[in-house]
């Protein structure tokens, strides 16, 4: 049995990767948000606890002999969730990491689409990458994800861009992301130390196609 605490269970790629993970008898679920009632369903194997991540107290306690923990976390102090998230772990002496956070955060996103990126939300990406740089540091075994700009589609299709590399295309559906998420939950050995582009594929272009 894997126990896995989802911090920010209330966005929607988590709720994606909850669904899909519902009738798996192998894993128990603990849901952490700040707004429960987003939560609109909750599965058979799921345990649901209102926090927020900067809540030591309270993040210990959901983190403690958890297995996995998957943050789906965002906002302007994005860093300092991601700081709380590592010391809890450290301190509860948990793992596994997989974080969700975003492309351009290393520059490397090409060519005219990398320009509209950095032009349209460059600013908000700064807590993104110290966020990266404190989980790299910290000698976690983490997973961290960089999406495309993101869509509804109901669709799993996506390819794979290292950390070094150019980030390929300009979208992905949400599900496609939940959709490795989860592989990685079930396998955790897979991308270990991993840091991932992760994209739908053929849609390289200036901008993302609705905007």
């Amino acid at each position: 049995m894997t126990k896995l605490l989802v911090l920010g269970a209330g966005g929607q790629i988590a709720r994606h990767a909850v669904a899909m993970l519902s009738s798996d008898a192998n894993i128990a679920l603990t849901l952490f948000a700040r707004s429960p009632e987003k939560l609109t369903q909750t599965p058979a194997n799921a345990t649901i606890v209102q926090g927020d991540v900067r809540d030591r107290a309270k993040l210990d306690e959901a983190i403690k002999e958890r297995d996995i923990v998957y943050a789906n976390l965002t906002g302007e102090d994005l860093d300092a969730q991601a700081r709380s998230v590592i010391a809890s772990m450290q301190a509860m002496n948990v793992k596994r990491l997989i974080f969700v956070l975003a492309l351009g955060i290393y520059d490397e996103v090409p060519g005219k689409f990398g320009e509209w990126n950095n032009a349209t939300i460059g600013e908000e990406l700064k807590p993104f990458r110290r966020a990266a740089d404190a989980i790299e540091a910290s000698k976690l075994d983490y997973t961290t994800l960089r999406p495309a700009w993101l869509t509804d589609e109901d669709e799993v299709d996506y390819e794979l861009t290292e950390r070094d590399a150019p980030f390929k295309g300009t979208v992905v559906s949400r599900k496609s992301v939940a959709d490795l998420i989860v592989k990685v939950i079930r396998s955790p050995s897979l991308h270990l130390r991993g840091n991932l582009g992760v994209n739908k594929p053929g849609t390289d272009g200036d901008k993302p196609y609705f905007m």
